[in-house]
């Protein structure tokens, strides 16, 4: 997704480097780019095979290819390494989640205080750009939050991120990332900021109803996520949580899983005398999430429920936007999950490559300016939506 996006703009992004251990997976995202017919035009672009955990080789690259933007769309247990090398090459760093050991999960809030924001000073000091959560959520979920605190609201109460997927992929049982990372969300503590402080609960143990535009009613569980970790810092509201939609069938099969032990991120041994790491088995057994866009159907709505008041009036709006897989998969080969999280660090490349999110230090996305932001995605095919008692309407009307 990213790689079709950065194609369709390389008028201004110019040559591009796609990156990873298989380079025959590189060759595919390039085969696919070309016969979209994605490139604006004619430019190099081009499969490199690194371990983007070795930070020295991913430095080498970086050189080698003159990049001065780094998009890292890999697992988050690469972001420190890649960051890294993004510091030590002056290359403007952008990402989609925060950092994860692989014997980790859940660490004590916030998260991003663990990993990231302990090289706040050197991005500074360097004049090094490090955007962080540069996805949909998070990402443009934290613009939401900062366009309603700047234009909506004199006081927010609370901010409710609601992330719907009310589309059908037609298999028994998959996840629409990486199954590690997926279900790594959801075996440990979940984390909400309430009363301007850290609430621990179970998963799925606190659940609300919404009817929602265009997906309708759906059923929403309370999560631990990103972006709770960086708007409890940077925003001043009490309350601000995440949700997520949950059918009952995933429900009974994660249930089984994690009840089973199968999704624990720590290794056992066989009775044969091997190690395994149980989460790992889980993810190699389910289906490939890039194979479920060809025949996922139905669309996704991801948004911001914030209340509070302004002009000393109590007011509640919805921010929000829809996507849809089928669209997704005619325009770029990938299902609409990927597309939510793709197109939004592209429409940051941009607004870095013109120098309107060129930060010279690192951020996350509510501390930039949300309308340049909002207004690159509608263009890119994810427009923005408010819903308010003057009814339904884009957002910048």
């Amino acid at each position: 997704m990213v790689a079709h996006k950065c194609a369709q703009h390389n008028d201004e992004l110019g040559r591009i480097a796609i990156a990873s251990r298989n380079i025959s997976k590189c060759q595919a995202i390039i085969d696919s780019v070309q016969a979209r017919g994605s490139l604006k035009q004619p430019a190099e672009i081009r499969a490199y095979a690194l371990d983007a955990l070795d930070v020295e080789a991913t430095k080498a690259l970086i050189r080698e290819t003159e990049s001065q933007i780094v998009i890292n769309v890999g697992s988050a247990f690469l972001n420190m390494s890649v960051l890294r090398a993004c510091m030590d090459t002056g290359a403007a760093y952008l990402d989609t989640a925060i950092h994860e050991e692989p014997g980790k999960i859940c660490e004590t809030p916030p998260w991003y205080g663990n990993y990231e924001w302990r090289h706040l000073a050197e991005c500074e000091e360097k004049g090094v750009t490090a955007i962080l959560g540069v996805g949909f959520d998070p990402g443009v979920v934290n613009a939401y939050a900062a366009l309603a605190q700047q234009k909506y609201f004199d006081k927010i109460e609370s901010i409710d991120i609601l992330d719907v997927n009310a589309g059908s992929h037609g298999k028994y049982f998959a996840t629409n990332f990486d199954p590690e990372i997926n279900f790594r969300e959801f075996t440990g503590q979940v984390y909400s900021w309430q009363n301007s402080q850290w609430t621990t609960n179970r998963m799925f143990e606190v659940k609300r109803t919404d009817d929602l535009p265009v997906v309708g009613e759906q059923s929403l569980y309370l999560t631990g996520h990103d972006e709770v970790h960086s708007l409890s810092k940077h925003l001043d509201v009490p309350n601000i949580r995440f949700w997520m939609s949950f059918g009952e069938h995933y429900i009974n099969v994660f249930t089984v899983l994690n009840n089973l032990g199968l999704l624990s991120e720590q290794p056992v041994k066989t009775a044969e005398g091997l190690e395994v790491v149980p989460l790992k088995v889980v993810k190699a057994v389910l289906p490939d999430p890039a194979s479920l866009a060809p025949g996922y159907t139905g669309k996704t709505c991801i948004g911001d429920l914030v209340k509070g008041s302004k002009d000393g009036q109590p007011r509640e709006l919805f921010i929000y936007n829809v996507a849809d897989h089928e669209d997704a998969y005619a325009e770029t080969d990938s299902q609409g999950i990927s597309y939510t999280a793709g197109v939004p660090p592209v429409a940051a490349a941009l607004l870095v490559a013109r120098g309107e999110w060129d930060a010279k230090r690192m951020v996350n996305v509510e501390e930039l300016s949300p309308e340049p932001f909002l207004t690159l995605l509608d263009a890119m095919g994810l427009p923005t939506r408010i819903k308010d008692e003057h009814g339904d309407r884009p957002w910048n009307q």
